[in-house]
């Protein structure tokens, strides 16, 4: 059935993720790292807008975010156009951190799907991201993309 073999690859991307980032001495999980591309990519966006960007729902990336941040790999500001709001930005601490694990996230992407040619891979990937796409309203924590 597709959804156990879905849990069965999500538990074999996160195996193969934590045995790179052990071997490498990188102390990241995947929401972790997830949190830290997207800060990468999207300096200064809200704690609600980091959740939607890594689909995770608000309180657990919140304690992501709260871990985070008493490491010193990003900080929390006061919004300037919303005193209620606070932003996120990496830290250079953060920077480092993310550009260390980056290189060796992306070298472990094929190893996730290592039964496959090339060409299989991008086509399963494709439609993979299809698949979640069009069930993305029905999760909990749904992908929300910045609006461009």
């Amino acid at each position: 059935m597709p959804g156990h073999l879905v849990r069965r690859l999500n538990q074999i991307s996160t195996a193969l993720f934590m045995e790179r980032m052990a071997a490498e001495g990188i102390p990241l999980t995947p929401v972790q790292f997830a949190a830290l591309n997207a800060l990468s990519e999207h300096p200064g966006i809200d704690q609600a807008t980091l959740a939607g960007l890594v689909a995770y729902d608000r309180a657990t990336l919140g304690k992501v975010v709260d871990r985070l941040e008493e490491r010193g790999v990003l900080r929390r500001t006061v919004s300037p156009t919303d005193r209620r709001a606070r932003v996120l930005e990496l830290t250079e601490e953060g920077r480092s951190l993310y550009n260390a694990a980056l290189p060796h996230v992306q070298a472990v992407q094929p190893q996730i799907l290592g039964g496959l040619t090339e060409a299989e891979q991008a086509r399963f990937v494709a439609l993979l991201e299809k698949a979640t796409m069009a069930g993305n309203d029905l999760s909990r924590a749904p992908l929300r993309p910045l609006e461009d």
